[in-house]
């Protein structure tokens, strides 16, 4: 009777394992990526508009941030950063759906923290003037501008992740989660993890 109780204990404390482990590496993830596909955007519009990229900065320790110098149409560039790191994660998980759906909560789940976080910062920063915001209200845009922008994209977060817990192993799940997808989330989060060191190393 010991063995079987073992064995159930043992396969309990592996799930949990598991679980445990796609959450932190999705979050890891989506925490260093989202700074990236930000600056993508703060990059595309600063060249649109005839500026000059001087540096990004992408780092796991600190927060990223793209400087341009000249930067003919500052407030067009500081749109970029909201605009498409929102929009460009919300494209992955509609493509995801498409090529890969039964794993298309991952891209879900990468998408909402974009808008979450991005929503967060933009609307926060009316109130500290700092960061995007700072630099949108200083070059002319709107202080309801920016709550709108907030409250859409905070919104649409919590809607793209509306309904993803037991995929993660909450609720219904009962600790229980897909084994491949938690071990291509490692390998990503370690490669993304890698790639902005290298970046830190060789460009900042």
């Amino acid at each position: 009777m010991a063995i079987p109780i073992r064995t159930a204990f043992g396969q309990l404390l592996m799930n949990r394992f598991y679980q445990v482990l796609l959450i932190v590496t999705s979050v890891g993830f989506s925490w260093l990526a989202m700074m990236i596909v930000h600056e993508i955007g703060h990059v595309l519009h600063a060249l649109l508009s005839g500026g000059y990229v001087t540096r990004v900065v992408l780092s796991p320790w600190e927060f990223s941030r793209t400087d341009v110098s000249p930067n003919p149409s500052p407030l067009f560039v500081a749109w970029g950063g909201a605009a498409w790191g929102v929009l460009l994660p919300i494209a992955i998980w509609s493509f995801t759906r498409i090529v890969a759906r039964s794993y298309s909560y991952l891209a879900a789940f990468f998408a909402g923290f974009c808008c979450v976080v991005n929503g967060a910062y933009i609307g926060a920063g009316t109130i500290v003037h700092a960061g995007d915001a700072g630099d949108m209200l200083r070059y002319g845009a709107a202080y309801w501008q920016l709550v709108l922008y907030g409250l859409v994209a905070t919104a649409s977060g919590f809607y793209l992740w509306n309904g993803l817990g037991s995929y993660f192993g909450l609720g219904k799940g009962n600790g229980e989660v897909d084994k491949s997808a938690t071990i291509a989330m490692v390998i990503a989060c370690i490669t993304v993890l890698l790639a902005e060191v290298a970046w830190t190393l060789c460009y900042c």
